[in-house]
């Protein structure tokens, strides 16, 4: 199937650095750490690696917040290591994404120290900056992600900054021409030195509204939201001027020309609008973004309706693009306890790998799925994460889901010879790496499998997929490509249940990972977490 894109099916495999494997005892991951465990990644069998943030930054928001663009932070290593890890990469047949970071930067970014100067410096006009109100209050109404007003006083000029997150990340203003080309030049930059493509953080985010128009009030009743909890004020607003803006599209078309000069090179955007699929559909078609995901599948519902009508959404409105898929990632609690409560069910992990791989579209996996591992409890005086600090008790934050990857069962899981930045669980220690790697029924004998198995489907890398009506907590779907099509069955829920057989003459399939559905007459038999797959005949 060498005529589809590399990206077109493929499953990403997501490094948090911080957390990865930390290989000179300070407690933090690092890329020499990276680099030494990258065997165990292309044993997964993935096809790419995406690696947040390690660029230079005094880690207000962990590395979200750059100060620049084009060096390694030195808690991560040198350049230099990340020229080994791109060669290493690509000698075991990993490609490489890293995050890119366009629309806000930190303020310690040799940009913003400039343009806070005063207001007729080069860069006077490089960030949202807005005079104040007659009463000195901040021009309109928008609030930041983080809690709290957007805009920060900068007595210097005697004006607000916009910041959509962290005061620590003031927001670019891109409707200025020369802040596009910057951030393209800084894209361009890690092109040059070979790396394969970029998740492009907060895409949605790039412009604001100039006409700084107030965001209108929300509902009680609507007030949930994809990465912020009910009880933050961002979300009593609907969020249409602060982001997601027509001048965006023309600066994808940009992005997309200077990729389309690297043969191979690819875009993936995170999206999070108050209609994510919908900017998603609009912002992958042609001449944009390859791919988009959003926050549709990193929440607490996860009942085969909205499985089935948050996809087939997407799938109705995305006519040219191509949907990247994920259930966990660095900034939600993960999946195995957000879905499945604690302790964590093994059998779920499993189940998992196989539903998110068999929609159409490609797959991030976040690092510790491969291992089902739960929800870490971090006490409060153990917390990094600023949002979590603030939120607190109702929202515990992302620490959670960005403890230590444990590499052995013991008491620092062979993550570091320090102490590490956030605790490793003992729970997680009994699930590391190279205990589940003897146990051929492990999570991670499972992933192996799967995605083994996987390659082997040109229905399911490529194919079109068509959800069949089912009773919760059944998910049902078939994938179709040519003459072949696929029956795959799931079973959400930790109890066995029975489903008719949908008509037609079927022959199961062996899938490795997950526990096996059977079918008894016209009935599916599925066990707890179970999944059946058959081709029709």
């Amino acid at each position: 199937m060498s005529h589809y894109p590399w990206w077109r099916g493929a499953v990403i495999y997501q490094i948090y650095p911080r957390s990865f494997l930390d290989a000179n005892g300070d407690g933090v991951g690092d890329l020499p750490g990276i680099i030494q465990r990258l065997d165990h990644i292309a044993a997964l069998g993935v096809d790419a690696i995406w690696i947040s943030p390690f660029f230079r930054s005094p880690m207000a928001d962990f590395g979200y917040d750059i100060a620049d663009y084009r060096d390694v932070d030195p808690l991560f290593g040198s350049l230099d290591d990340f020229d080994r890890l791109l060669a290493k990469a690509h000698g075991l047949g990993l490609k490489v994404m890293i995050d890119q970071v366009l629309s806000h930067t930190s303020i310690e970014h040799a940009w913003f120290r400039e343009s806070r100067q005063d207001r007729s410096n080069p860069k006077a006009d490089w960030y949202v900056w807005v005079d104040p109100r007659e009463d000195g209050t901040p021009p309109n109404n928008w609030l930041s992600l983080f809690g709290g007003g957007a805009w920060q006083w900068e007595p210097r000029r005697e004006q607000y900054y916009l910041h959509n997150f962290l005061v620590d990340q003031p927001d670019l203003n891109f409707h200025h021409p020369e802040v596009q080309q910057a951030t393209l030049d800084n894209v361009r930059f890690w092109l040059d030195r070979g790396v394969d493509g970029f998740r492009l953080d907060a895409i949605n985010f790039c412009f604001h509204d100039a006409q700084l128009r107030d965001n209108p009030p929300k509902p009680a009743d609507k007030r949930v939201g994809r990465g912020f909890s009910a009880d933050n004020p961002y979300a009593y607003q609907y969020h249409y001027y602060n982001n997601t803006q027509p001048e965006n599209l023309p600066f994808l078309e940009q992005l997309r020309a200077l990729l389309d000069e690297y043969p191979g090179a690819v875009s993936l955007g995170e999206i999070s609008s108050e209609d994510s699929l919908a900017t998603t559909a609009e912002y992958t078609q042609d001449g944009r973004l390859h791919m988009g995901y959003s926050f549709e599948l990193l929440v607490n519902d996860y009942s085969a309706a909205y499985i089935r009508d948050t996809v087939s959404r997407l799938e109705a409105a995305m006519t040219q693009g191509w949907p990247c898929w994920a259930v966990s990632n660095h900034d939600v609690e993960r999946a195995v306890s957000r879905w499945g409560g604690h302790p964590a069910d093994p059998r779920l992990a499993r189940m998992l790998v196989a539903l998110l791989c068999s929609l159409r579209g490609s797959v991030c996996l976040y690092q510790g799925e491969e291992l089902g591992l739960a929800e870490a409890e971090v006490p409060f005086e153990a917390l990094q994460d600023p949002y979590g600090i603030t939120f607190w008790p109702n929202f515990k934050g992302r620490d959670g889901c960005r403890t230590p990857l444990p590499w052995i069962d013991a008491p620092l899981a062979g993550f570091t010879t320090g102490k590490p930045w956030l605790p490793i669980p003992a729970e997680h220690q009994a699930a590391a790496v190279a205990v589940q790697a003897q146990d051929p029924q492990s999570v991670l004998s499972a992933f192996r499998g799967f995605l083994a198995w996987r390659r082997t489907q040109p229905a399911l890398l490529h194919g079109d997929i068509r959800f069949l009506d089912s009773a919760e907590p059944v998910l049902l779907f078939e994938r179709m490509l040519a003459d072949e099509t696929l029956l795959l069955a799931f079973n959400l829920s930790a109890e066995a249940v029975t489903h008719p057989l949908p008509a037609g003459t079927w022959q199961q399939v062996a899938v490795p990972g997950p526990d096996a559905g059977t079918v008894q007459g016209n009935e599916l038999q599925l066990p707890p977490r179970a999944v059946y797959c058959a081709r029709r005949s």
